[in-house]
Order: structure tokens, then sequence, then C-alpha cells
């Protein structure tokens, strides 16, 4: 099981074993960088994030118990960078990944597909930033309601209004278009 895997190199690292820390680096950096990507909209300042949460992770290793799977870990020291972050800087959502152009699709349905995408940013944008994640863990990176109340220390209900007021929000900002 992956999760019982991260949980032992994780101690492997408690212990000072830089090497299982470079395992979970390797395992996981993708899923720190594309959170934070689509909260910030922002390359560089993912990159960022991403390596702070694993400096982190590295720092309070000695403390790590496997209480809950890493993954929950890692998503709860990612999101509350994210916040801190949103809190001196007004971030842009994103919800595409950075891919290289289909030159095959035509210009028009290209153009249409990214202004669809600019307003769908925009409205995101809106949204308060625990609404923000709570949206990005269920849709993006397909978290249970168990999991993202974990990553945001918040209970399963207050998830799910964090959810139902956004997409109320989302519907009400996307009804014109």
């Amino acid at each position: 099981m992956e999760s019982s895997r991260d949980g032992n190199l994780m101690l492997s690292v408690a212990q000072g074993d830089l090497d299982a820390f470079g395992e979970i680096v390797r395992r996981h950096e993708r899923t720190a960088w594309s959170i934070a990507y689509r909260f910030l909209g922002d390359s560089a300042e993912a990159e960022d994030i991403a390596q702070q949460a694993f400096l982190k992770i590295l720092e309070a290793a000695s403390g790590y118990r496997p209480t809950a799977a890493f993954r929950t870990y890692l998503h709860r020291v990612v999101t509350r960078l994210c916040i801190d972050h949103a809190k001196k800087k007004r971030p842009i959502y994103t919800n595409t990944l950075p891919e290289t152009q289909d030159h095959s699709t035509d210009l028009v349905q290209s153009l249409a597909m990214k202004e669809r995408g600019a307003t769908i940013r925009k409205a995101l944008d809106t949204l308060p930033p625990n609404q923000r994640l709570a949206l990005i863990l269920r849709h993006y990176e397909e978290m249970s309601y168990v999991d993202i109340a974990q990553s945001l220390n918040i209970s399963v209900k207050a998830v799910e209004g964090l959810i139902r007021r956004a997409r109320t929000t989302l519907k009400t900002r996307l009804s014109s278009f």
C-alpha cells in the first residue's frame, strides 16, 4: 500500500535518512505543485509553495506520526501555505495546467476555449480562499470530503458548506455564460 510506504519513508526521514526524503519528494512533488498552481495560477509561485511545503515537512519530520495518510498531511501543508500566500497577495485561479498547444485545434475553438477558461478563472478568483481550495481538492485532486476536511483542518460539514456556497456563487456568476 502506497500510504503505508509513505509513512515508513517519513519515519526514516525522521531518523535522518535524506534518501527517503528524496523519495517522498519524487512521489509527491507533482501533486503539491498542481494544488498550488491551480490555486495561484502562476507556475513559478506554485513551485515556490511546493518547495516550501517540502521544507516544512523535512523540518517537522522528527514529530511526524502516521495517524493519517501522508498525502493528507501534504495537502494540509500545501493548503495552509496557499492560504497564507493569499493573505499576502490576491491569487489568480486557473483551472488548467500549462500544456503545449495542439496546433490541430481550430483557431476559433481555441479562442473560445481560452475565453471560457478566462471567464471561469475570473469567477473562481472571486471565491474566498477556503472555498476555492475545497473545490480544487474535490474536483481536481478528486479527494473525498473526509480527506478535504483533514487537509483543511475543519469538519466534514464545514467542507460540505464551503463547496455548496462555492457552487452557488459560481452558478450565479456563470449563469449568463
